[in-house]
């Protein structure tokens, strides 16, 4: 694959995960009415929502930037938590599959992210 190509996939899958976390985090701040009604659904207290919307914020940012390296490291890990936590916790609630699946779609746009970041990663620096 060309360098080019794989500087334009990094970045529209940057861009977009980057955005859809914010989005997401942002809407937990504010703990939004329907994330509200998912986390009495699943069990959770509502304050968690401010709590892991800050931190998907805060690794957002964190996916953004490429100097940092191992901050971004630990966000993808925290990322993969989230998503991993978040179709188990549809499991054990018995929701149906097209529930579970969702966080585990978003999980494997994230780890192709990931594979995009060290191509690039190693081209930049080539």
């Amino acid at each position: 694959m060309k360098p080019k190509t794989i500087k334009i996939i990094y970045w529209v899958l940057t861009v977009i995960f980057v955005l859809f976390m914010a989005m997401d985090g942002g809407a937990g701040i504010a703990r939004e009415k329907t994330g509200q009604e998912v986390m009495r659904h699943l069990g959770y207290p509502i304050y968690i929502m401010v709590i892991t919307g800050v931190f998907k914020v805060l690794g957002a940012i964190a996916i953004a930037q490429n100097s940092l390296k191992t901050i971004k490291e630990w966000a993808f890990a925290g990322f993969f938590i989230t998503f991993v936590g978040a179709s188990a916790s549809r499991a054990f609630v018995g929701d149906g599959i097209g529930l579970l699946m969702f966080p585990l779609v978003i999980l494997v746009v994230m780890f192709i992210l990931y594979y995009f970041w060290k191509r690039y990663d190693t081209i930049k620096t080539a």
